[in-house]
């Protein structure tokens, strides 16, 4: 397959260049270039015209909203932050603290899920003994949870097409790349483009998508502002590694409340 072209942004002002530069030559910032996958350029003018009458208009005192169905994790708190339960093509972002447990509470998650509806669990840091051990200790039987350990973003993606799950965890978004850039795993480009390629599969198959994300010495989420644009909904784990008490806030979510 060959390499899609790349191009560098700027994370301030997006302006582009066809190589890298200490100072970005649109707003004059340094270090905000970042590679990114280079958009095709459109085959005419006259395309735009052709598409103009497929688009479907109405008013929107004529659209009719719809309640989204839910699927419930069986950790009755963690519906109440997601607003009921996941949503069908809805792609979370949970971030938090090494070692807060948030894979510890997405396996717990997939285990009561698994008992009516297919998983998967993709994990990027461990392996899939060690992944067997957390659930062990947890006391899950884990007998219908499918566990894939890959960060090749191109074979996850072609996972997903085979196995077609209802519900897929990507632990983490950071440790993924994609054979299209050339940066290293954990790059600006690398998360972007992995977390956009992963919510349009999403979207199109009807499969919900929980992400993991670290989080930095600040407490935002590592990677690109961008990615809480991405996603649906955006969770934040908190707490103290040595108390037993953890805290789920919501701080974006399209399907619910932010207030939980």
């Amino acid at each position: 397959m060959a390499k899609a072209k790349s191009v560098y942004s700027c994370t301030e002002c997006g302006a582009t260049s066809t190589k890298w530069q200490g100072q970005c030559p649109g707003c004059g910032q340094w270090n905000t270039l970042v590679e990114t996958v280079a958009e095709a350029a459109a085959g005419s003018a006259n395309r735009y015209a052709a598409l103009a009458g497929g688009g479907q208009m109405q008013d929107l005192s004529a659209i009719r909203p719809r309640e989204e169905p839910r699927q419930p994790t069986g950790i009755d708190e963690f519906d109440r932050v997601l607003g009921g339960g996941l949503v069908a093509g809805g792609v979370v972002l949970i971030g938090g603290d090494p070692g807060i447990g948030k894979s510890t509470l997405l396996l717990q998650a997939l285990d009561a899920m698994s008992a009516r509806l297919p998983v998967l669990y993709v994990t990027g840091e461990e392996s899939g003994a060690q992944v067997a051990l957390r659930a062990r200790r947890l006391g899950l039987s884990g007998a219908r949870v499918r566990v894939l350990a890959e960060i090749h973003l191109e074979r996850i993606l072609a996972m997903l097409d085979a196995e077609k799950p209802a519900l897929a965890v990507i632990d983490s978004i950071q440790t993924l790349y994609s054979e299209q850039l050339t940066s290293a795993p954990g790059s600006v480009a690398q998360v972007r483009e992995c977390a956009a390629q992963l919510t349009r599969v999403a979207k199109s198959r009807g499969i919900g998508i929980v992400l993991v994300g670290h989080v930095t010495k600040e407490g935002a989420l590592a990677g690109p502002r961008v990615l809480e644009h991405i996603v649906d909904t955006v969770l934040y784990f908190e707490g103290d590694t040595h108390s037993s008490f953890r805290l789920v806030r919501a701080i974006k979510n399209r399907f619910g409340a932010v207030n939980e």
